[in-house]
């Protein structure tokens, strides 16, 4: 039996007149979530709509757009009223809309607005935390995914614009659950190295796709890095939370590339600018130097040069005169004290100074002899006075004039109320004491 073969264009032809005759399919009401959205400059709207388990391409051409209310973007639910054929040239079937109205926020965008509202009111998107990139780096470390466009792309252009550059791979996964914990571990790994600057990225995709790079342990680890970060995730129009908190945001990985190095001919022309400001400050420097040498071999000094030596011994004989007649005056007086001395009267009668002396301090045991009469004068008096006072208050001299001092139990007694019949009492007289019985205790 001969074979038929037949063209993919015939293939996908044929599809699409199987699609376009099925009438279900004229007119399809769907719902989903906006991915990989794409405003086209021709105005036609390219997208992918999805759903927990599926997802179809989607296009909505520039004259059916007049009539939207909201502005698609990816993460937004949307209402969509259209019809599926297929596209002969690549062999796939997509929605074409007609109608499209916002049905409510994507999950993971309303996760990814909460976690950029945190992050932000952290202060983490701050501009003072920004490090500076550095101009001219010797070592890159790159954290991205081991193989695919991004890392080429990369690894190309560095090496293209400034291959004197050393780069770095740390490899990680940048796709699934496991990609934030494993970019994470990269960036930390690499506050080891001596780095001058890091590339954390990938390329482009959905936005379930670019999710490890809107998680807070990724955002974290990009803000406490040591080294100067560059994010570059996805195309330009995507934006991640990685983005905000990083020192810089590229809007794809080449683009980081060329964020990250200057170009060769950018290094030769600084070089060469360098040397011209070098050759002219030198040149200036060598025509100052050169008047200021003409000035000086014009000068009148250098012309006339005895004018110096002249100025100098006159100077020279105005300083001799001024220390000869200071030393003249410094003798003069020396010789005036000396003759006071040898005609003072004490070198010529030197017995004077002791008969002086002598004189002194007889006169002071005199004055110290007379204050210490003075005072033990004083102090006698005061010890007589003090007698006398104490003679006074003694209670034992009143006995002297016949009284006596009556004790009960060794306490004095100042009232008979103090005594009852048959109180044995002791009587205290001038000479000697007295003990009785109290036999009548009388009152009155």
């Amino acid at each position: 039996m001969e074979k038929n073969y037949i063209k993919v264009s015939a293939l996908n032809q044929y599809i699409k007149l199987l699609l376009d005759d099925n009438s279900f399919l004229h007119k399809i009401y769907l719902k989903g979530e906006i991915s990989n959205f794409k405003n086209h400059m021709s105005g036609h709207l390219y997208f992918t709509l999805k759903d927990e388990e599926s997802r179809v391409s989607a296009i909505m051409f520039k004259n059916n757009t007049y009539e939207l209310k909201f502005t698609p973007e990816d993460g937004k639910k949307v209402l969509i009223e259209g019809r599926v054929s297929c596209y002969p040239a690549q062999g796939t079937y997509q929605i074409y809309v007609e109608k499209m109205e916002e049905d409510g926020l994507g999950n993971l965008y309303i996760l990814y607005e909460e976690l950029k509202r945190k992050l932000e009111k952290e202060g983490l998107f701050d501009a003072r935390y920004k490090k500076e990139i550095p101009k001219y780096p010797r070592r890159i470390g790159i954290v991205t995914a081991p193989s695919g466009a991004a890392i080429r792309d990369i690894l190309s252009t560095i090496k293209r614009r400034y291959p004197i550059c050393e780069t770095i791979l740390f490899p990680a996964l940048v796709q699934g659950k496991s990609a934030a914990p494993d970019i994470v571990k990269q960036i930390n790994k690499a506050q080891n190295y001596p780095l001058d600057l890091l590339i954390v990225g990938r390329g482009g995709g959905s936005i379930e796709d670019l999710w490890a790079f809107n998680e807070e342990s990724v955002a974290r680890a990009i803000f406490d890095s040591q080294i100067p970060i560059i994010s570059a995730v996805g195309h330009e129009i995507d934006y991640t939370i990685s983005d905000f908190v990083a020192d810089l945001r590229a809007p794809t990985p080449t683009g980081a590339a060329e964020l990250s190095v200057p170009t060769m001919l950018e290094v030769q022309n600084l070089i060469d600018q360098c040397n011209i400001r070098i050759k002219n400050s030198l040149k200036k420097k060598i025509e100052f130097e050169e008047q200021h040498l003409k000035k000086l071999k014009e000068s009148y000094l250098l012309q006339n040069p005895n004018m110096i030596y002249e100025a100098k011994i006159q100077k020279l004989d105005y300083i001799t005169e001024e220390i000869n007649h200071w030393f003249e005056k410094y003798l003069e007086n020396k010789k005036n004290k000396l003759m006071q001395l040898e005609t003072s009267y004490v070198l010529k009668n030197p017995l004077f100074i002791y008969q002086n002396k002598q004189e002194k301090i007889i006169n002071y045991q005199n004055i110290c002899s007379h204050h210490m009469d003075r005072i033990l004068e004083k102090y006698q008096h005061q010890l007589n006075f003090t007698i006398n006072t104490l003679k006074l208050v003694n209670p034992l001299n009143i006995l002297e004039k016949g009284y006596s001092i009556l004790k009960k139990d060794e306490n004095i007694i100042k009232t008979s109320k103090d005594l009852k019949i048959n109180d044995m009492i002791c009587v205290k007289l001038r000479e000697g004491s007295i003990k009785a019985i109290v036999k009548e205790v009388n009152h009155e």
